[in-house]
């Protein structure tokens, strides 16, 4: 899915709710652990409910990683069942030298066929160009993260008095154009959102931290939009866990609704 493709979904849905499906056996409802594969089912059934209020989904590749290969096989088919409509995202986090990314990007963009995928770029331009190879394909770079400890580095003085963060911006600029690349900028530190804008106007950004972290959707959404939107605004907790029972799914899609609700309002006032 290109640029343009993804801001018409937003506009199509007045939504720019990304949902992160980070499965847990340990969290999901009980009567589904009788089921063949429980964390497709649970998937499968929050995507059908869900599904027409967002425009991205996220698996965190972490909770199927955990399972073994059993947990690849729920993600390739969560993965296959997501509506094409719906921009795709592995929050993998990889980012290693040249030739092991291009394996990476070889496994989530060609086996798994997702639309993008997170990458630390801590190691460089050579451990982030083998992603860029593929078109059409997207890479998602931490930037400004919603963790309590992403101050310890990503804030970092360097010496001519830029934080590390914005050397990363700075540089990764030269390496994709905003048609290819994103930015993970965390909703728990929302008066960065303003400076970053600054720093990467066309580019859209993935913001995590909204729900159970505890971010303002209306605050990271004022100072955040541009003129196509320019965020994905990512809930997982909040809405795949809003109930523990039978109704699992029911819960999801009202706090989905909600969320989205919000979201079209703000879409009229700031997507100028």
């Amino acid at each position: 899915m290109n640029k343009a493709q993804l801001f018409e979904q937003i506009k199509k849905k007045k939504s720019y709710l990304c949902i992160g499906l980070d499965t847990d056996l340990e969290k999901i409802p009980k009567h589904l652990l009788k089921s063949e594969d429980p964390v497709f089912e649970f998937n499968k059934q929050i995507i059908d409910a869900t599904h027409e209020f967002c425009v991205a989904y996220k698996p965190n590749t972490a909770f199927y990683e955990a399972l073994g290969a059993s947990g690849w096989v729920s993600l390739k088919k969560t993965l296959d069942y997501i509506p094409k409509d719906c921009f795709t995202i592995a929050d993998a986090k990889r980012g290693d030298i040249g030739n092991t990314s291009s394996l990476y990007a070889r496994a989530f963009f060609r086996q798994m066929d997702f639309d993008a995928i997170t990458v630390a770029p801590y190691m460089g331009e050579d451990s982030v160009k083998p992603f860029l190879e593929f078109e059409d394909k997207w890479v998602i770079l931490l930037i400004h993260t919603s963790n309590s400890g992403s101050t310890d580095f990503q804030r970092i003085e360097t010496r001519d008095g830029k934080f590390l963060f914005e050397e990363v911006i700075f540089a990764s600029q030269r390496w994709a154009t905003p048609d290819r690349m994103m930015y993970v900028v965390g909703a728990t530190h929302p008066e960065k959102f303003e400076e970053i804008r600054k720093l990467a106007p066309d580019h859209f950004f993935l913001v995590p931290g909204i729900g159970a972290q505890g971010g303002d959707l209306e605050a990271v959404s004022k100072a955040g939009m541009n003129e196509q939107c320019g965020l994905l605004v990512n809930s997982s907790r909040a809405i795949i866990y809003a109930s523990a029972n039978e109704n699992f799914a029911d819960a999801a899609r009202k706090e989905a609704k909600t969320v989205q609700l919000q979201m079209s309002k703000f879409l009229e006032l700031w997507c100028k």
